[in-house]
Protein backbone atom coordinates (compact mmCIF):
# COMPACT_ATOMS: atom_id res chain seq x y z
CA UNK A 1 0.00 0.00 0.00
CA UNK A 2 2.85 2.62 1.06
CA UNK A 3 4.13 1.91 -2.84
CA UNK A 4 1.18 2.65 -4.09
CA UNK A 5 0.92 5.74 -2.49
CA UNK A 6 4.69 6.70 -3.20
CA UNK A 7 4.00 5.93 -6.90
CA UNK A 8 0.71 7.82 -7.17
CA UNK A 9 3.07 10.51 -4.98
CA UNK A 10 5.42 10.14 -7.60
CA UNK A 11 3.37 10.27 -10.71
CA UNK A 12 1.74 13.98 -9.39
CA UNK A 13 4.82 15.32 -9.50
CA UNK A 14 5.92 14.13 -12.27
CA UNK A 15 2.57 15.64 -14.09
CA UNK A 16 3.22 18.92 -12.50
CA UNK A 17 6.04 19.34 -13.54
CA UNK A 18 5.39 18.65 -16.97
CA UNK A 19 2.27 20.99 -16.43
CA UNK A 20 4.59 23.74 -15.50
CA UNK A 21 7.17 23.29 -18.34
CA UNK A 22 4.03 23.49 -20.72
CA UNK A 23 2.83 26.50 -19.01
CA UNK A 24 3.33 29.43 -22.07
CA UNK A 25 3.69 33.42 -21.12
CA UNK A 26 3.74 35.92 -23.09
CA UNK A 27 4.01 39.53 -22.98
CA UNK A 28 3.61 42.72 -25.63
CA UNK A 29 5.62 45.66 -24.15
CA UNK A 30 5.74 48.91 -26.10
CA UNK A 31 7.08 52.32 -24.94
CA UNK A 32 6.23 55.17 -27.22
CA UNK A 33 8.18 58.29 -26.62
CA UNK A 34 9.61 60.40 -29.64
CA UNK A 35 6.12 61.49 -30.85
CA UNK A 36 6.30 63.56 -34.56
CA UNK A 37 3.28 65.69 -33.88
CA UNK A 38 2.87 66.54 -29.92
CA UNK A 39 4.82 66.45 -26.83
CA UNK A 40 7.22 64.02 -26.56
CA UNK A 41 7.70 61.64 -23.25
CA UNK A 42 11.56 60.96 -22.28
CA UNK A 43 10.46 57.92 -20.51
CA UNK A 44 8.07 55.64 -21.84
CA UNK A 45 10.75 53.93 -24.25
CA UNK A 46 12.83 53.06 -20.73
CA UNK A 47 9.73 52.20 -18.72
CA UNK A 48 9.28 49.12 -21.56
CA UNK A 49 12.60 48.23 -21.57
CA UNK A 50 12.94 47.68 -17.97
CA UNK A 51 9.31 45.81 -18.02
CA UNK A 52 10.33 43.81 -20.62
CA UNK A 53 13.46 42.58 -18.74
CA UNK A 54 11.17 42.01 -15.54
CA UNK A 55 9.26 39.56 -17.42
CA UNK A 56 11.56 38.31 -19.08
CA UNK A 57 13.33 36.93 -15.67
CA UNK A 58 9.71 35.30 -15.11
CA UNK A 59 9.92 33.37 -18.15
CA UNK A 60 8.08 35.56 -20.33
CA UNK A 61 8.34 35.76 -24.37
CA UNK A 62 8.33 39.43 -24.83
CA UNK A 63 7.76 41.01 -27.80
CA UNK A 64 9.27 44.51 -27.16
CA UNK A 65 8.92 47.73 -29.11
CA UNK A 66 9.90 51.49 -28.52
CA UNK A 67 9.04 54.72 -30.50
CA UNK A 68 6.75 52.48 -32.77
CA UNK A 69 4.62 53.84 -36.38
CA UNK A 70 0.92 53.07 -36.82
CA UNK A 71 2.32 50.36 -39.21
CA UNK A 72 5.12 48.89 -36.54
CA UNK A 73 2.47 48.83 -33.52
CA UNK A 74 0.24 46.52 -36.11
CA UNK A 75 3.34 44.26 -36.79
CA UNK A 76 4.21 43.85 -32.98
CA UNK A 77 0.41 43.24 -32.08
CA UNK A 78 0.12 40.61 -34.97
CA UNK A 79 2.71 39.08 -33.58
CA UNK A 80 1.42 39.04 -29.92
CA UNK A 81 -1.65 37.83 -31.35
CA UNK A 82 0.04 34.87 -32.58
CA UNK A 83 1.74 33.84 -30.16
CA UNK A 84 -0.78 34.50 -27.46
CA UNK A 85 -3.17 32.23 -28.62
CA UNK A 86 -3.84 29.51 -26.09
CA UNK A 87 -1.26 30.93 -23.73
CA UNK A 88 -1.81 30.45 -20.01
CA UNK A 89 -0.76 34.29 -19.18
CA UNK A 90 -1.04 36.82 -21.42
CA UNK A 91 0.45 40.60 -20.49
CA UNK A 92 -0.09 43.64 -22.33
CA UNK A 93 2.04 46.56 -21.22
CA UNK A 94 2.05 49.91 -22.86
CA UNK A 95 3.78 53.54 -21.70
CA UNK A 96 2.91 56.57 -23.88
CA UNK A 97 0.25 58.78 -25.14
CA UNK A 98 -2.96 57.52 -24.96
CA UNK A 99 -6.23 59.23 -25.36
CA UNK A 100 -10.37 58.68 -24.89
CA UNK A 101 -12.98 60.03 -27.47
CA UNK A 102 -16.59 59.03 -27.26
CA UNK A 103 -16.14 56.92 -23.74
CA UNK A 104 -13.52 54.77 -25.89
CA UNK A 105 -9.69 54.62 -25.38
CA UNK A 106 -6.30 54.33 -28.01
CA UNK A 107 -3.27 54.37 -28.09
CA UNK A 108 -0.93 56.90 -30.21
CA UNK A 109 1.70 55.87 -32.47
CA UNK A 110 4.56 58.00 -32.75
CA UNK A 111 3.44 58.96 -36.15
CA UNK A 112 -0.61 59.79 -35.19
CA UNK A 113 -1.72 63.24 -36.25
CA UNK A 114 -4.94 63.53 -35.43
CA UNK A 115 -7.24 66.32 -36.67
CA UNK A 116 -10.80 65.34 -35.99
CA UNK A 117 -12.77 62.41 -34.12
CA UNK A 118 -13.10 60.85 -37.41
CA UNK A 119 -9.00 60.57 -37.87
CA UNK A 120 -9.21 58.26 -34.52
CA UNK A 121 -11.74 56.30 -35.58
CA UNK A 122 -10.67 55.56 -38.68
CA UNK A 123 -7.03 54.01 -37.98
CA UNK A 124 -4.76 57.02 -36.76
CA UNK A 125 -5.07 55.79 -33.16
CA UNK A 126 -5.30 51.82 -31.90
CA UNK A 127 -8.62 50.91 -30.19
CA UNK A 128 -7.73 49.38 -27.11
CA UNK A 129 -10.70 47.49 -26.39
CA UNK A 130 -10.69 46.11 -30.05
CA UNK A 131 -6.63 45.48 -29.55
CA UNK A 132 -7.50 43.41 -26.38
CA UNK A 133 -10.15 41.07 -27.61
CA UNK A 134 -8.18 40.13 -30.90
CA UNK A 135 -4.86 39.36 -29.67
CA UNK A 136 -5.34 38.44 -25.94
CA UNK A 137 -9.25 36.85 -26.36
CA UNK A 138 -7.86 32.73 -25.73
CA UNK A 139 -5.71 33.36 -23.34
CA UNK A 140 -6.21 31.53 -20.00
CA UNK A 141 -5.00 35.04 -18.09
CA UNK A 142 -5.04 38.24 -18.91
CA UNK A 143 -2.77 41.01 -17.26
CA UNK A 144 -3.05 44.68 -18.95
CA UNK A 145 -1.19 47.54 -17.92
CA UNK A 146 -1.73 51.36 -19.39
CA UNK A 147 0.44 53.73 -18.22
CA UNK A 148 -1.12 56.04 -20.39
CA UNK A 149 -2.85 58.42 -18.53
CA UNK A 150 -1.08 61.46 -19.62
CA UNK A 151 -2.81 64.39 -20.98
CA UNK A 152 -4.83 64.23 -24.38
CA UNK A 153 -2.55 65.87 -26.51
CA UNK A 154 -4.58 66.53 -29.39
CA UNK A 155 -8.08 67.43 -26.94
CA UNK A 156 -8.16 70.54 -28.11
CA UNK A 157 -7.40 70.23 -32.11
CA UNK A 158 -10.07 67.42 -31.74
CA UNK A 159 -13.03 69.88 -30.23
CA UNK A 160 -12.20 72.56 -32.48
CA UNK A 161 -12.50 70.38 -35.62
CA UNK A 162 -15.69 68.81 -34.41
CA UNK A 163 -18.88 69.77 -36.94
CA UNK A 164 -20.91 69.46 -33.56
CA UNK A 165 -18.52 70.15 -31.03
CA UNK A 166 -20.39 67.43 -29.22
CA UNK A 167 -17.98 65.22 -29.03
CA UNK A 168 -16.72 63.98 -25.66
CA UNK A 169 -12.58 64.20 -25.62
CA UNK A 170 -11.39 64.00 -22.12
CA UNK A 171 -7.85 63.53 -19.90
CA UNK A 172 -7.05 60.64 -19.14
CA UNK A 173 -8.26 57.70 -20.14
CA UNK A 174 -11.84 56.48 -20.04
CA UNK A 175 -13.16 53.76 -17.55
CA UNK A 176 -13.05 50.22 -19.02
CA UNK A 177 -14.92 46.70 -17.73
CA UNK A 178 -12.16 43.32 -17.29
CA UNK A 179 -14.07 40.20 -18.99
CA UNK A 180 -13.53 36.67 -17.01
CA UNK A 181 -10.02 36.00 -16.16
CA UNK A 182 -8.43 39.82 -17.06
CA UNK A 183 -7.11 42.39 -14.71
CA UNK A 184 -7.08 45.63 -15.86
CA UNK A 185 -4.83 48.12 -14.40
CA UNK A 186 -4.16 51.48 -15.07
CA UNK A 187 -1.69 54.07 -13.83
CA UNK A 188 -4.57 56.84 -12.31
CA UNK A 189 -8.02 56.71 -11.78
CA UNK A 190 -10.42 57.28 -15.03
CA UNK A 191 -10.52 60.65 -16.53
CA UNK A 192 -7.11 61.58 -14.67
CA UNK A 193 -3.77 61.98 -15.63
CA UNK A 194 -0.71 60.63 -14.45
CA UNK A 195 3.12 61.60 -13.80
CA UNK A 196 6.07 60.64 -16.38
CA UNK A 197 8.29 61.06 -13.64
CA UNK A 198 11.61 62.43 -13.83
CA UNK A 199 13.41 62.45 -17.11
CA UNK A 200 15.62 59.53 -17.56
CA UNK A 201 14.08 57.45 -14.86
CA UNK A 202 10.88 55.21 -14.67
CA UNK A 203 7.22 56.71 -14.28
CA UNK A 204 6.30 56.01 -10.81
CA UNK A 205 3.50 53.33 -11.68
CA UNK A 206 5.90 51.25 -13.79
CA UNK A 207 8.55 52.00 -11.52
CA UNK A 208 5.66 50.23 -9.14
CA UNK A 209 4.94 47.16 -11.07
CA UNK A 210 8.61 46.42 -11.75
CA UNK A 211 9.18 45.99 -7.64
CA UNK A 212 5.82 44.23 -7.00
CA UNK A 213 4.46 42.25 -9.44
CA UNK A 214 7.46 39.67 -9.37
CA UNK A 215 7.91 39.14 -6.10
CA UNK A 216 8.24 35.51 -4.88
CA UNK A 217 5.12 33.88 -3.69
CA UNK A 218 3.00 37.27 -3.93
CA UNK A 219 0.30 37.00 -5.70
CA UNK A 220 -1.07 39.00 -8.69
CA UNK A 221 -4.09 40.75 -6.79
CA UNK A 222 -1.97 41.63 -3.55
CA UNK A 223 1.20 42.71 -5.96
CA UNK A 224 -1.77 45.48 -7.11
CA UNK A 225 -2.21 46.89 -4.20
CA UNK A 226 1.06 46.87 -3.33
CA UNK A 227 1.68 48.93 -6.14
CA UNK A 228 -1.28 51.60 -5.43
CA UNK A 229 0.41 52.65 -1.87
CA UNK A 230 3.61 52.68 -3.76
CA UNK A 231 2.38 54.82 -6.05
CA UNK A 232 -0.07 56.50 -3.55
CA UNK A 233 3.05 57.54 -1.16
CA UNK A 234 5.57 58.43 -3.83
CA UNK A 235 3.43 60.95 -5.49
CA UNK A 236 2.33 62.26 -2.33
CA UNK A 237 -1.05 61.45 -2.91
CA UNK A 238 -1.34 62.84 -6.05
CA UNK A 239 -2.33 59.58 -8.34
CA UNK A 240 -3.83 56.42 -6.98
CA UNK A 241 -3.26 53.77 -9.77
CA UNK A 242 -6.69 51.99 -10.66
CA UNK A 243 -8.07 48.89 -11.77
CA UNK A 244 -10.64 46.41 -12.94
CA UNK A 245 -10.69 42.56 -12.22
CA UNK A 246 -12.36 39.69 -12.62
CA UNK A 247 -9.42 36.95 -12.51
CA UNK A 248 -11.53 33.63 -11.03
CA UNK A 249 -8.27 32.41 -9.03
CA UNK A 250 -4.91 33.31 -8.01
CA UNK A 251 -2.77 34.38 -10.48
CA UNK A 252 1.17 34.49 -9.34
CA UNK A 253 4.32 35.62 -11.91
CA UNK A 254 6.81 34.67 -9.46
CA UNK A 255 5.35 31.47 -7.22
CA UNK A 256 6.66 30.61 -3.80
CA UNK A 257 8.19 27.12 -4.11
CA UNK A 258 6.72 24.81 -2.37
CA UNK A 259 7.50 21.25 -0.96
CA UNK A 260 3.80 19.95 -1.02
CA UNK A 261 3.43 19.43 -4.70
CA UNK A 262 1.19 16.29 -4.37
CA UNK A 263 -0.94 17.92 -1.85
CA UNK A 264 -1.14 21.21 -2.85
CA UNK A 265 -4.57 23.09 -3.42
CA UNK A 266 -5.77 23.34 -7.07
CA UNK A 267 -5.43 26.65 -8.62
CA UNK A 268 -7.04 28.61 -11.38
CA UNK A 269 -5.74 27.68 -14.92
CA UNK A 270 -3.56 29.69 -16.13
CA UNK A 271 -1.40 29.95 -12.71
CA UNK A 272 1.89 30.31 -13.39
CA UNK A 273 4.48 28.07 -12.00
CA UNK A 274 7.54 28.90 -9.15
CA UNK A 275 10.16 30.54 -10.59
CA UNK A 276 13.69 30.56 -9.43
CA UNK A 277 14.69 33.64 -10.03
CA UNK A 278 15.93 36.65 -7.33
CA UNK A 279 15.79 40.26 -7.91
CA UNK A 280 19.58 39.72 -8.72
CA UNK A 281 18.09 37.90 -11.83
CA UNK A 282 16.26 40.87 -12.51
CA UNK A 283 19.27 43.26 -12.22
CA UNK A 284 21.15 41.35 -14.41
CA UNK A 285 18.38 40.84 -17.38
CA UNK A 286 18.02 44.89 -17.06
CA UNK A 287 21.80 45.50 -17.13
CA UNK A 288 21.34 43.32 -20.69
CA UNK A 289 18.78 45.36 -21.97
CA UNK A 290 20.88 48.37 -21.59
CA UNK A 291 24.37 47.64 -21.54
CA UNK A 292 24.84 48.22 -25.05
CA UNK A 293 22.83 50.94 -25.35
CA UNK A 294 24.22 54.35 -26.81
CA UNK A 295 21.49 56.43 -25.06
CA UNK A 296 22.39 58.20 -21.47
CA UNK A 297 18.84 58.15 -20.16
CA UNK A 298 19.01 54.04 -20.69
CA UNK A 299 22.12 54.13 -18.89
CA UNK A 300 20.95 56.75 -16.15
CA UNK A 301 17.81 54.90 -15.67
CA UNK A 302 20.14 51.50 -14.58
CA UNK A 303 22.14 53.73 -12.50
CA UNK A 304 19.09 54.94 -10.82
CA UNK A 305 17.17 51.41 -10.40
CA UNK A 306 20.31 50.43 -8.93
CA UNK A 307 22.53 53.16 -7.24
CA UNK A 308 24.60 50.07 -5.68
CA UNK A 309 24.57 47.63 -8.40
CA UNK A 310 26.85 45.14 -9.77
CA UNK A 311 27.34 46.50 -12.79
CA UNK A 312 27.66 49.99 -12.27
CA UNK A 313 31.05 50.55 -12.78
CA UNK A 314 30.42 49.21 -16.24
CA UNK A 315 27.12 51.12 -16.42
CA UNK A 316 29.59 54.60 -16.23
CA UNK A 317 32.25 53.34 -18.14
CA UNK A 318 29.85 53.17 -20.59
CA UNK A 319 28.09 56.19 -19.70
CA UNK A 320 31.35 57.91 -19.78
CA UNK A 321 32.28 56.27 -23.15
CA UNK A 322 28.64 57.32 -24.88
CA UNK A 323 29.13 61.03 -23.16
CA UNK A 324 32.13 61.38 -25.27
CA UNK A 325 31.69 60.47 -28.12
CA UNK A 326 33.05 58.30 -31.06
CA UNK A 327 36.74 58.14 -31.81
CA UNK A 328 37.60 59.95 -34.80
CA UNK A 329 37.97 57.06 -36.84
CA UNK A 330 34.36 56.23 -36.13
CA UNK A 331 33.66 59.55 -37.23
CA UNK A 332 35.26 59.65 -40.40
CA UNK A 333 33.12 56.32 -41.16
CA UNK A 334 30.11 57.71 -40.20
CA UNK A 335 30.32 60.74 -42.55
CA UNK A 336 27.54 60.40 -44.65
CA UNK A 337 25.55 57.60 -43.09
CA UNK A 338 22.14 58.81 -42.64
CA UNK A 339 21.41 59.40 -38.94
CA UNK A 340 18.18 57.33 -38.79
CA UNK A 341 21.26 54.43 -39.31
CA UNK A 342 21.94 55.45 -35.64
CA UNK A 343 18.24 55.49 -33.93
CA UNK A 344 16.33 52.60 -36.30
CA UNK A 345 16.25 49.08 -34.50
CA UNK A 346 16.94 45.87 -36.88
CA UNK A 347 15.14 43.08 -36.58
CA UNK A 348 14.90 39.62 -38.55
CA UNK A 349 11.84 41.07 -40.42
CA UNK A 350 13.93 44.10 -41.29
CA UNK A 351 16.90 41.92 -42.51
CA UNK A 352 14.32 39.77 -44.23
CA UNK A 353 13.35 42.76 -46.35
CA UNK A 354 16.84 43.58 -47.88
CA UNK A 355 16.48 40.08 -49.34
CA UNK A 356 20.12 38.70 -49.17
CA UNK A 357 21.03 35.90 -51.23
CA UNK A 358 23.39 33.49 -50.04
CA UNK A 359 26.28 35.29 -52.26
CA UNK A 360 25.20 38.56 -50.61
CA UNK A 361 26.06 37.29 -47.37
CA UNK A 362 29.41 35.69 -48.11
CA UNK A 363 29.69 39.55 -49.32
CA UNK A 364 28.76 41.13 -45.46
CA UNK A 365 31.35 38.16 -43.94
CA UNK A 366 33.94 39.34 -45.94
CA UNK A 367 33.40 43.01 -45.28
CA UNK A 368 33.13 42.66 -41.68
CA UNK A 369 36.27 40.28 -41.65
CA UNK A 370 38.28 43.17 -43.86
CA UNK A 371 37.24 45.72 -41.43
CA UNK A 372 38.84 43.98 -38.34
CA UNK A 373 35.68 41.83 -37.27
CA UNK A 374 36.84 38.55 -38.26
CA UNK A 375 33.70 35.82 -39.13
CA UNK A 376 33.86 32.74 -41.38
CA UNK A 377 32.43 33.27 -44.68
CA UNK A 378 30.01 30.42 -44.92
CA UNK A 379 27.48 32.73 -47.04
CA UNK A 380 24.62 31.80 -43.47
CA UNK A 381 24.17 33.80 -40.53
CA UNK A 382 24.83 31.79 -37.73
CA UNK A 383 25.38 32.52 -34.16
CA UNK A 384 29.25 33.73 -34.72
CA UNK A 385 28.36 35.87 -37.49
CA UNK A 386 25.79 37.49 -35.19
CA UNK A 387 28.14 38.12 -32.54
CA UNK A 388 30.50 39.79 -34.74
CA UNK A 389 27.36 41.86 -36.41
CA UNK A 390 26.72 43.19 -32.90
CA UNK A 391 30.36 44.13 -32.53
CA UNK A 392 30.59 45.82 -35.81
CA UNK A 393 27.10 47.85 -34.73
CA UNK A 394 28.39 48.46 -31.35
CA UNK A 395 31.80 50.22 -32.86
CA UNK A 396 29.87 52.30 -35.08
CA UNK A 397 27.09 53.34 -32.78
CA UNK A 398 23.93 51.63 -34.35
CA UNK A 399 21.79 49.71 -32.40
CA UNK A 400 23.32 46.60 -31.24
CA UNK A 401 20.80 43.50 -32.14
CA UNK A 402 22.53 41.08 -34.38
CA UNK A 403 20.50 41.75 -37.51
CA UNK A 404 20.80 44.03 -40.40
CA UNK A 405 18.43 46.63 -41.80
CA UNK A 406 18.14 48.74 -45.10
CA UNK A 407 20.51 51.91 -43.93
CA UNK A 408 22.79 49.72 -41.97
CA UNK A 409 24.02 47.40 -44.91
CA UNK A 410 23.58 50.14 -47.04
CA UNK A 411 26.38 51.92 -44.48
CA UNK A 412 28.10 48.35 -44.38
CA UNK A 413 28.60 48.45 -47.79
CA UNK A 414 29.94 51.96 -47.80
CA UNK A 415 32.67 51.49 -45.72
CA UNK A 416 36.16 51.11 -47.49
CA UNK A 417 37.87 47.76 -46.59
CA UNK A 418 41.39 47.93 -47.12
CA UNK A 419 42.29 44.23 -48.11
CA UNK A 420 39.14 43.00 -49.76
CA UNK A 421 38.61 39.21 -49.52
CA UNK A 422 38.34 37.01 -52.47
CA UNK A 423 37.75 33.46 -50.82
CA UNK A 424 33.67 32.31 -51.25
CA UNK A 425 33.77 29.79 -48.63
CA UNK A 426 35.32 29.27 -45.06
CA UNK A 427 38.44 26.86 -46.16
CA UNK A 428 40.24 29.89 -48.11
CA UNK A 429 39.92 31.90 -45.06
CA UNK A 430 43.48 30.68 -43.40
CA UNK A 431 44.98 32.37 -46.60
CA UNK A 432 43.49 35.85 -46.12
CA UNK A 433 44.43 35.86 -41.99
CA UNK A 434 47.27 38.18 -41.14
CA UNK A 435 50.50 36.33 -40.23
CA UNK A 436 50.33 35.09 -36.20
CA UNK A 437 53.04 37.66 -34.94
CA UNK A 438 50.93 40.47 -36.67
CA UNK A 439 47.30 39.68 -35.28
CA UNK A 440 45.44 42.12 -33.52
CA UNK A 441 44.15 40.74 -30.10
CA UNK A 442 40.95 39.56 -30.48
CA UNK A 443 37.62 41.99 -29.92
CA UNK A 444 36.10 41.05 -26.29
CA UNK A 445 33.18 38.41 -26.08
CA UNK A 446 29.69 39.67 -25.22
CA UNK A 447 28.17 37.95 -22.39
CA UNK A 448 26.08 38.53 -19.69
CA UNK A 449 28.51 40.41 -17.55
CA UNK A 450 30.45 41.87 -20.48
CA UNK A 451 32.09 45.09 -20.22
CA UNK A 452 30.27 47.02 -22.68
CA UNK A 453 31.84 49.79 -22.96
CA UNK A 454 35.09 47.78 -23.70
CA UNK A 455 33.38 45.96 -26.64
CA UNK A 456 32.51 49.50 -27.83
CA UNK A 457 36.50 50.69 -27.85
CA UNK A 458 37.35 46.98 -28.77
CA UNK A 459 35.71 46.91 -32.15
CA UNK A 460 36.89 51.06 -33.29
CA UNK A 461 40.46 49.60 -32.62
CA UNK A 462 39.98 46.05 -33.84
CA UNK A 463 38.69 48.06 -37.51
CA UNK A 464 41.70 50.67 -37.12
CA UNK A 465 44.27 47.12 -36.27
CA UNK A 466 42.58 44.95 -39.41
CA UNK A 467 42.73 47.86 -42.04
CA UNK A 468 46.60 48.52 -40.58
CA UNK A 469 47.65 44.39 -41.52
CA UNK A 470 45.93 44.27 -44.95
CA UNK A 471 47.31 47.08 -46.39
Amino acid sequence: MRTLTLLASLMCMALSVSAAKADRRVAFVVGNGTYKNVAQLPNPPIDAKAMAATLRNVGFEVIEGSNLTRDQMTEKLLDFGRKAQGSDVAVFYYAGHGIAVGGSNYLLPVDADIKSEMDVKLGAAINIDLTLEQTMGDAKVKLVFLDACRDNPFAAKIKSNSATRSVNVQSGLAEMKSGEGTLIAFATGPGQTALDGQEGNNSPFTRALIDNITKPGVEIQQAMTSVRAQVNEETHKGQLPWGHTNLIGAVYLNQAPTTQVANAAPTAAGVVPAATSSSDGVELEYWRSVKESNKPEELNAYLSAYPNGQFKALALARLAAVKSGPSTTTRNLNAGVDPATFTDDASQLTEDQIGLDKGQRRDVQRRLTGLGFDTKVTGAFSEDTRTVLKRWQAARGYPSTGYLNKLQHKALLSEIVAAPATASDESAKPARRAPAQAQSAPAPRHNGGGDAGAAFVGGVVGGMMGGMFRR
